[in-house]
């Protein structure tokens, strides 16, 4: 009996080799295929992140992201003494202040929300209205345009001279410059350090090969995403940051997402009607720890913005199965901090210079 019984377990096994194991490997090859081909498609569309953001006009080097990085943490190069360019952009919330309103100097409350700037130097441009060329200007008119800093530049410069250690590190960042403590050598030593704030995440490893890099709910959100075609505004290195685009094709944005702030966008720098309600399509590198969302941060979760995005933008209602999965994508695009970000440098010694003599 007991014979017989071992001799039934081996033909079924057998039979199981025969027939189930090709079937197996025909649905694994599909699987991996199906990957492969998944991968390939957001290789066409995310190409792979440059190491930094320098240009052939924007040139990197370590004295000017030194000096820059410095000065991006220094409150006092600001009008007041109040503000600098990290009051908006904390390393503790990813290059963000997690504010719907930034505060600006004077403890004002800036129109908009600001996004990380954690590889902003990869967009088009700067801010929701693409206002500022890149990231030199928006440095140096954040410190001194009207409505913004509100400091004059001979000002800057004075207080940049008055503080020990700042004006040999503009000799060593400028060399050659006869005036190298200037308000535009400022702009592009920040600017030098913001073009260094790039970080590959997970996703960069599956784009790069490693497919197990993202989990199979991640690439099944990836699929969506192209699916969906969330990558007509949003792709690229930066995924997003290309490019404007109208807030609300479908629909009215502001119904969708409650917002207590409206704003024309665009049409507040060219004037022209095509431009209203028109945005920067933001980056999405990061966006799972970067809330609030949207120009204004009037939604606080992702799912939610998520969900907005798909009725507003693409006319289309997602199931709660959907946005979770698109949001566990979005997941993988978090990187790490940059260190040279996280850690807050050591600053030159000297106190504030205001503008004016106190009286």
């Amino acid at each position: 009996m007991s014979s017989r019984c071992d001799s039934r377990s081996w033909i079924g096994t057998i039979v199981a080799i025969v027939f189930v194991g090709p079937l197996f490997a025909q649905t694994v090859f599909a699987d991996d295929k199906a990957d492969a081909d998944l991968r390939q498609q957001a290789r066409e569309l995310f190409p792979p992140l440059p190491k930094d953001a320098s240009t052939n006009e924007r040139p990197i080097t370590p004295e000017r992201v030194r000096l820059g990085r410095m000065l991006f943490f220094d409150s006092r190069i600001s009008v007041d003494g109040s503000t600098s360019c990290s009051r908006c952009h904390l390393p503790s919330f990813y290059g963000t202040d997690a504010l719907t309103q930034s505060i600006a100097v004077g403890n004002k409350r800036a129109p908009r929300n600001a996004p990380t700037v954690f590889y902003t130097a990869l967009q088009v441009s700067q801010h929701w209205d693409g206002r500022f060329v890149d990231v030199e200007d928006q440095a140096r008119k954040a410190l001194t345009g009207p409505g913004f800093g509100n400091a004059d530049e001979q000002s800057v410069e004075k207080r940049l001279e008055a503080i020990g250690g700042y004006p040999a590190a503009f000799r060593e960042a400028f060399p050659g410059d006869q005036k190298p403590v200037s308000a535009q050598n400022l702009a592009l030593a920040i600017g030098a350090f913001e073009r260094t704030l790039i970080v590959p995440s997970r996703f960069d490893e599956y784009l790069a090969g490693k497919t197990d890099a993202l989990s199979s709910d991640e690439r099944a959100g990836l699929r969506l995403f192209i699916e969906k075609d969330c990558v007509q505004c949003h792709k690229g290195a930066g995924v997003g940051g290309t490019g404007y685009r109208k807030f609300g094709v479908f629909s009215d944005y502001r119904a969708a997402t409650g917002t207590k702030n409206p704003d024309k966008g665009r049409f507040e720098v060219t004037k022209k009607s095509a431009d209203v309600d028109k945005f920067k399509i933001p980056g999405l590198r990061d966006v799972a720890v970067t809330p609030p969302y949207f120009h204004d941060g009037s939604v606080n979760r992702l799912n939610d913005a998520v969900k907005v995005m798909g009725k507003v933008q693409l006319d289309v209602d997602l199931a709660d199965v959907e946005v979770n999965a698109i949001v566990a994508f979005l997941n993988s695009l978090t990187g790490p901090i940059p260190a040279d970000y996280e850690r807050v440098p050591r600053l030159p010694a000297g106190g504030f210079v205001p503008s004016t003599p106190a009286h």
